[in-house]
């Protein structure tokens, strides 16, 4: 595995229902129908002596990186599974785009279909009669042609913050599906943190990932990241 030889040092949070892990970019969460390695394949080395192992309570594009939630058997997935689907998870993000917007904060309100029919397809489109999706944002650092923001999405639409940023007019730097990258370029998305309110008496679970090398470059020009 190129991208994490070992899948137990990117281990952020454990506890008898969740693991949490800085997922790598450039590993894709799910096979997909060109086949291929997958996180999936290396999820046995966190079984920590249960008989089966983790699965993924939700997605991650294959190109970003940072937390990801995984349930260590059924009864957990299933009941992350609905708190992921009811937008209970606070998720932020961390972007750098191309540009930028000209205020500090805002929310994009902007539906999102899918690009073709086949369902093999992932990409996204801004659709008016698509599913709603809405992201929240504020920036945190400017520089001459790139910027620095936080993305809360509400909604968990697929590519949702990638279409949301291009259709606003400042696309994710290294996008090359929806900002005109160049094929192969690091994309600079990166799932930040999550807060899990998996337990209702206790305070939600709250995980940070640290950039991955390439955003901690980019963004080394604004403050050193945490």
């Amino acid at each position: 595995m190129p991208h994490a030889p070992d899948i137990g040092a990117r281990l952020l949070y454990r506890d008898a229902l969740l693991l949490v892990i800085d997922k790598p970019a450039g590993l894709p969460v799910h096979p997909g129908p060109r086949g291929g390695e997958t996180l999936t394949d290396h999820l046995d080395a966190l079984r920590f002596g249960l008989p089966r192992r983790p699965e993924a309570a939700h997605r991650l594009d294959r190109d970003t990186s940072g937390c990801l939630a995984l349930g260590r058997h059924a009864k957990a997935l299933a009941r992350l599974g609905k708190l992921f689907s009811g937008n209970a998870v606070q998720k932020t993000y961390w972007a750098v785009v191309s540009g930028g917007p000209s205020g500090e904060a805002g929310t994009i309100d902007v539906p999102l279909g899918r690009r073709s029919s086949d369902p093999r397809s992932w990409w996204m489109k801004a659709d008016p009669d698509g599913d709603p999706a809405l992201t929240h944002w504020r920036v945190l650092g400017r520089s001459a042609d790139l910027t620095w923001i936080e993305l809360k999405p509400v909604t968990g639409r697929t590519h949702q913050l990638r279409v949301h940023c291009a259709e606003s007019g400042w696309p994710i730097f290294g996008d090359p599906i929806y900002g005109g990258a160049p094929r192969g370029s690091a994309l600079h998305l990166h799932a930040r943190a999550l807060s899990i309110p998996l337990y209702p008496k206790r305070e939600p679970i709250a995980v940070e990932a640290p950039p991955p090398a390439h955003m901690a470059d980019t963004l080394s020009r604004w403050t050193a990241p945490g």
